[in-house]
């Protein structure tokens, strides 16, 4: 959608280093991330025109001997009714057409081979953030 517009903000942790990981397969973790971002907050600006700023954020940081990248935008959140069911397979919010439902549970998959796991936090009408957490 050419008429969409967003910002995008980084905050990334040049202390990390190097890690273990096949950067094709978190690329496209962290890429499924940021399109569900973009989704989420392409969504909220259609249902309020004017006042929003959509905004996705993309930082790394590193904790000990742990790795969190989190994505995180400032979309309607996902409902607590089907916040459970977000990394089944086929599982999707998105309208027929839009959405296989495998992207949230491949990712959370891909993470999970790595040895890290993937969390979500939401809050309806604020926004989510899914942070991936990895081995340093």
């Amino acid at each position: 959608d050419k008429s969409f517009n967003a910002t995008m903000e980084t905050d990334f942790d040049k202390t990390i280093g190097k890690i273990n990981i096949i950067p094709q397969d978190m690329g496209r973790v962290i890429l499924n991330l940021i399109t569900n971002a973009f989704y989420a907050v392409s969504e909220t600006k259609k249902q309020q025109p004017n006042g929003f700023d959509p905004t996705v954020s993309v930082s790394t940081i590193k904790n000990g001997e742990r790795v969190l990248i989190s994505v995180k935008d400032n979309g309607n959140g996902i409902p607590k009714k089907v916040l459970d069911k977000i990394f089944q397979p086929f599982f999707t919010t998105k309208p027929t057409g839009q959405g296989t439902g495998l992207g949230l549970s491949l990712s959370y998959d891909i993470v999970k081979a790595h040895g890290g796991d993937l969390k979500v936090e939401t809050n309806e009408n604020e926004g989510t953030e899914f942070t991936i957490i990895l081995p340093a």
